[in-house]
């Protein structure tokens, strides 16, 4: 979710966010480095969108903070459009990092998915501003994966976890580092859609105010 601002004498939308980490394996640092992600990925498209019949230049603006004195009141009570809420742990159900549905503000992130670069966080935020997951995932021939396609899909060898191994086979299918957002990730945002106040300002995404608490593993 976030606030988007028109300045209409730079052409420029810039999309503010803010990522509120909580959770055991949260702290300032991780804040910063999963928000500097997210923005590294968008704005490396150097997207642009049509409005008025005018090449507008999209920007995004994320900051990470860290709150680990967080309650579920706070998520409940957040008015802020900017705000986005996330529990970050070594351990997550299903293995997996997941925000709660398409146009959120709220999700849960297992550790090992943010390092090194990943791009879960930025395919995790495109959930939260209203992209879901292509319906076609095999893109083979299609060159770079696009942000919003998710592990499993079918890609040309290079941008497999394994490139010698034959497409849909373990190892054969979308290694996440390989995706990165392109201008189609931008104008399926729709940006030009949006109805923007007085002041130039709109809403991207929506309110979900989900509270995570910690997964834990089921005891055998």
């Amino acid at each position: 979710m976030g606030e988007v601002e028109f300045i209409k004498d730079k052409k420029t939308l810039i999309i503010h966010a803010i990522i509120c980490c909580y959770g055991d394996a949260a702290n300032e640092d991780m804040a910063k480095l999963v928000a500097a992600d997210m923005a590294q990925f968008w704005n490396d498209a150097d997207g642009l969108v049509n409005i008025k019949k005018q090449k507008i230049r999209v920007r995004f603006d994320i900051e990470g903070i860290y709150n680990g004195s967080l309650s579920e009141l706070d998520v409940y009570e957040n008015t802020n459009p900017r705000v986005n809420y996330f529990r970050i742990e070594e351990y997550a159900s299903g293995n997996i990092s997941f925000v709660d549905g398409i146009n959120s503000n709220t999700g849960y992130f297992k550790l090992e998915n943010l390092l090194n670069n990943s791009s879960t966080a930025a395919h995790e935020f495109g959930h939260t501003i209203g992209l879901d997951h292509p319906h076609k995932l095999d893109i083979r021939g299609e060159g770079i994966p696009g942000i919003m396609y998710p592990r499993g899909t079918w890609v040309d060898p290079q941008f497999q976890y394994y490139p010698n191994v034959a497409p849909g086979e373990k190892g054969g299918t979308l290694n996440p580092f390989n995706r990165q957002v392109l201008q189609q990730d931008i104008e399926n945002l729709r940006l030009h859609k949006l109805e923007f106040d007085q002041n130039g300002f709109a809403v991207i995404g929506g309110f979900t105010s989900v509270w995570h608490d910690k997964q834990l593993p089921e005891k055998d």
